[in-house]
């Protein structure tokens, strides 16, 4: 009997009551309502937005241009006489050497001048020593009578007759010496022409183009006619491109070029700009400068007036930082909703002066000096950073005040950068913490980091936003090279973030 009270009792003191059952039941619909209430919602607000990831990867700007394949030096070979080609001996294609005798023109007639002109030699010699005897007769005379006048046994007037003889005997000698270098002359032109029948190659090189037959008459008049044209050295080529105005200034000698042409299309090949030319076409109001660009052609395979859609190489960036072009231009309709004006962070542009002293390639020594300005710095804007918080707009210890508090480096306007005399003020303080830094530089290195700490101050800014908990956070970054649809990014970002690249549409959302 006391057996069976007992587990009566025990089972009635362990059993919950039911109103609990029923408020716990109650507490985990509420939980779980709120629960599944946030998600839809972060859901919602995630949804009303396309975004796009930051990447890290490889940005390559290049100018599109079009242009014809020559050999860099041509030489039209033509004729300085008239004359009927007698025999050709080079067809297309063929490669000759320098003198080589490609043409003959009929030298007859240059022959024949040259036999007239050595008989016209010999007259003027024959009319040479006539003259050297009249004159040796004329001096005995006039000696004669000089002699005789001197006793007074002729008169004064036959003295001056014989004087005037000799005087013209030795007048006629210098004619006929005269007439016989003007006869030499003549036959050396004769010879000249002579030469001038047989075409010889001026250059080591390939037939391009023959336009002459044997047998077909030459007239050279007013301008040579071309009979052949010659390449000089087809393992060396050149393009001539036409860059418009508004890229010409990012062409520079010395860039790479990719370019393909129809013959060869699944293969492509590379060249080097050589020279940017001054001299400006203008074409339909369109204008274009001609850029050269050098190719190395030692299999032969590129042919002369092919083709080239060629790639001017202006800008290249590897492994940064680039998002979608549309992140850059997609503003919220509320900008209540981007978290406030954008700000640089404190002391970004000190961060990127690592990348930039890296690329000098330095010495120990140089990479030590380099550390401790940078050091120096760092522990300059750790110890103001407290104090600069405090006030409104916070600042940065290297450059001012940032935004809401005075000029800043960046952000809060729609400027793209600094202004000038921030720039120049940011460029100052630079030059004084790394002065003895730079000291350190040989001239080529100097150049280097000049520019490279005036490229990070007059960089343009611009802001974004980043998707962070189903919001739009506003942030400002700074922009690099574009190649049109991908944009270098540095700053307030990192690989991985999502970028907000436009809103979805109503009609979309109430559709979903």
């Amino acid at each position: 009997m006391a057996a069976s009270r007992s587990a009566p009792a025990r089972k009635k003191r362990f059993a919950p009551p039911p109103r609990s059952v029923a408020v716990v039941l109650a507490l985990v619909a509420l939980v779980g309502a709120g629960w599944w209430w946030s998600q839809r919602k972060a859901e919602a607000a995630e949804g009303a937005f396309r975004t796009a990831a930051v990447e890290r990867g490889d940005i390559r700007v290049a100018i599109s241009a079009t242009g014809t394949l020559s050999a860099i030096s041509t030489v039209d070979v033509g004729s300085q006489i008239s004359g009927q080609v007698t025999a050709v001996l080079v067809d297309f294609n063929d490669r000759v050497k320098k003198d080589q005798v490609i043409a003959r023109i009929d030298p007859s007639t240059y022959q024949a001048q040259i036999a007239q002109g050595a008989a016209q030699v010999a007259s003027a010699r024959a009319n040479l020593e006539t003259a050297r005897a009249a004159l040796a007769n004329a001096e005995a005379d006039y000696t004669r009578k000089a002699d005789l006048s001197k006793g007074q046994l002729i008169a004064r007037s036959d003295l001056d007759l014989a004087k005037a003889a000799r005087d013209q005997a030795r007048a006629q000698v210098a004619a006929a010496q005269a007439q016989i270098t003007q006869q030499q002359a003549s036959t050396q032109t004769s010879q000249l022409n002579l030469d001038r029948t047989v075409i010889r190659s001026p250059v080591d090189g390939v037939v391009l183009t023959r336009t002459i037959e044997p047998g077909q008459t030459v007239a050279a008049s007013l301008q040579a006619p071309v009979l052949f044209q010659i390449a000089e050295d087809l393992s060396k080529m050149e393009i001539v491109l036409q860059i418009d105005e508004a890229d010409i200034g990012q062409v520079k000698a010395g860039q790479g070029v990719n370019f393909t042409v129809d013959a060869f299309p699944d293969r492509s090949f590379r060249g080097q700009v050589q020279q940017v030319r001054l001299s400006a076409t203008n074409t339909n109001n369109v204008i274009t400068y001609p850029v050269v660009v050098s190719v190395d052609n030692r299999d032969e395979v590129l042919l002369p007036g092919m083709t080239a859609n060629a790639e001017i190489e202006v800008s290249r960036r590897d492994g940064v930082l680039k998002l979608p072009n549309a992140a850059l231009r997609f503003k919220p309709a509320d900008d209540a909703a981007s978290g406030g004006a954008p700000t640089q962070p404190r002391g970004a542009l000190a961060g990127e002066l690592p990348k930039v002293a890296a690329s000098l390639q330095l010495n120990a020594s140089q990479q030590s000096a380099f550390d401790d300005a940078h050091k120096q710095i760092r522990e300059r804007m750790a110890a103001r950073q407290a104090p600069a918080t405090t006030q409104q707009g916070g600042g940065s210890a290297l450059f001012g005040r940032g935004p809401g508090g005075g000029p800043s480096s960046g952000g809060n306007n729609n400027s793209g950068g600094a202004s000038g005399a921030v720039r120049q003020r940011m460029l100052e303080r630079f030059s004084q913490q790394f002065a003895a830094f730079r000291a350190t530089l040989d001239e080529k290195q100097r150049a280097q980091w000049d520019a490279g700490i005036a490229g990070l101050v007059s960089a343009r800014r611009a802001p974004i936003y980043k998707l962070v908990d189903g919001k739009p956070q506003m942030a400002t970054v700074r922009i690099g090279v574009s190649d049109g649809s991908n944009t270098e990014v540095s700053g307030d970002i990192a690989a991985g973030d999502a970028v907000i690249v436009g809103a979805e549409r109503a009609s979309q959302k109430a559709a979903q």
